[in-house]
């Protein structure tokens, strides 16, 4: 019988979908992707087919095994890691889906949602959840499905409709329909969950409206979840990790101790500062969300959001065509001394954290006759700096200690200018992993950890390697003028938009 000593990760992304095969040494043996389309109904709305998804994750499931030589007899364990917040409704008797999903950077309920905070409801929520109450959240995004899919409130009622993250609809569809649960991470983020008692709150379902029945069971991130049907990879095999990217990111870089700080840049950009047992309240309007949940005990995280990062640079390509490839922008922004003066705040769908302004809208700034599409681009990556700056200080204004450094990851880090700026912008080292794919590694580590690939927490750790480190190098003086102008420009586009 062939040793199972290899786990298959599967990362389900915003814009693509992945499989990554890992050995025990957690090193890449085969990698399939695929980009899927995006669906924009109106503005401000995002919606993705579930159906897309579902194919698309067989697919790369399958290819990455080809690449990697093995069959699925082979594979120990699945780890499942997704966008968080986007949400699905489907029939449980059928598993189809009864509307497009909802994707997290989806505005159409802002409004259900001011609403929400003008009735007074914020402070209760954030104090249960963690969380601000905004339409990135997916507690909203239920209530406009069950409001507007004609009968879907009765049959909800009913018991006949299941809701979950991506995560939660692949374990459905993996397991032929017998496994209706979700992670505590992924949990966390639906403003329905509450991260102190680690359960769904039935006041929090109260105020949305959403009846339980519709709701997944809620496990620890290293578990057993269900067996994949054999008939869709070629061999029955346990899922036994799964977790929201952002948490993910945070075990695949190995942010075990309090105070560890990753940041992740694929669409938007996370970044998750480690508070251990402590789910500590942000008066800097933060997140406060579950890192990871091991063995029933939760350890917490202060999270800021940002938006559009890498989401930016494909709007380079697609909207204004002046980069055919994403890796263009490493060229584009060296071939400039600065920016010229231009600012790109990309608010395409409003502000995250610390900002919270949803209807905020992206906007140029600074341009002159002499600034080219160079300038232009420089500035799309620099705002992925100016953003990140503003997510650490309001750490170190909630009480966090400085960070020592940055372990960052995804697509947007393979370009070394951004690196560098980050860190000049900072001021704290950055450091590069040799896996940047830490999303997915993290999704194995958890599958792993479960089946003994991994015997502990710190065997992860001895796993992690740097592959480059980014000393700051920039002036202050520089430092502080770049970010001022930054600041300028944030408060413009929000002052343009609060004008009668």
């Amino acid at each position: 019988m062939p040793a199972k000593s290899h786990i298959l990760a599967i990362d389900q992304g915003t814009t693509s979908t992945r499989a990554i095969v890992f050995d025990r040494e957690a090193a890449i043996r085969g990698i399939a992707r695929r980009e899927f389309r995006q669906h924009y109904p109106a503005d401000g709305w995002v919606e993705h087919d579930p159906e897309d998804i579902w194919r698309d994750t067989l697919a790369v499931a399958k290819e990455a095994l080809a690449e990697a030589g093995i069959g699925a007899d082979r594979v120990a364990a699945i780890g499942i890691t997704n966008q968080r917040e986007t949400t699905v409704v489907w029939d449980r008797a059928t598993g189809e889906p009864i509307h497009r999903a909802i994707v997290w950077q989806d505005r159409r309920t802002a409004p259900m949602c001011r609403d929400m905070a003008a009735a007074g409801a914020e402070i209760e929520i954030r104090a249960r959840t963690g969380l601000v109450v905004d339409a990135y959240f997916s507690a909203s995004k239920i209530a406009w499905l069950l409001d507007t899919v004609p009968d879907a409130r009765a049959r909800a009622e009913r018991g006949e409709l299941a809701f979950g993250t991506i995560d939660c609809f692949l374990l459905w569809r993996l397991t032929g329909g017998r496994v209706h649960a979700t992670d505590a991470t992924n949990a966390s983020r639906t403003l329905l969950f509450n991260i102190h008692t680690q359960d769904w709150d039935d006041e929090l379902l109260r105020l949305w409206r959403i009846p339980r029945r519709m709701l997944p069971a809620v496990t620890d991130n290293s578990t057993e979840f269900g067996i994949v049907d054999a008939a869709l990879l070629g061999a029955p095999i346990p899922i036994t990790g799964m977790a929201g990217d952002q948490q993910a990111a945070t075990v695949g870089q190995a942010c075990f101790e309090p105070g560890m700080v990753k940041a992740t840049y694929g669409t938007g950009c996370f970044a998750l500062l480690n508070t251990g047992e402590h789910a500590v309240d942000s008066p800097s309007r933060l997140l406060t969300t579950v890192a990871y949940r091991l063995g029933g005990r939760p350890t917490y995280a202060l999270e800021g959001a940002i938006f559009v990062a890498g989401a930016a640079v494909k709007w380079l390509r697609d909207g204004l065509g002046i980069i055919t490839h994403a890796s263009q922008t490493d060229d584009l922004a060296t071939r400039v001394p600065d920016s010229h003066g231009v600012y790109l705040v990309p608010a395409f769908v409003g502000l995250g954290a610390p900002h919270w302004d949803p209807d905020a809208r992206a906007a140029i700034l600074g341009l002159t006759l002499d600034a080219g599409p160079a300038h232009v681009a420089r500035a799309a990556l620099e705002a992925v700096a100016y953003q990140t700056r503003d997510l650490q200080e309001a750490m170190v204004s909630d009480g966090g200690d400085r960070p020592r450094s940055l372990r960052v990851d995804g697509g947007m880090v393979a370009n070394d200018w951004l690196c560098q700026f980050l860190a000049d912008m900072l001021a704290v080292p950055v450091e590069r992993p040799a896996v940047i794919e830490t999303t997915a590694l993290g999704a194995a580590c958890l599958a792993g950890l479960h089946v003994g690939l991994f015997s502990d927490l710190g065997a992860i750790s001895a796993a992690w390697t740097r592959e480059r480190l980014f000393e700051p190098r920039m002036d202050e003086a520089v430092r502080a003028r770049l970010h001022a102008g930054w600041r300028d420009a944030v408060a413009r586009i929000r002052s343009t938009r609060a004008a009668p």
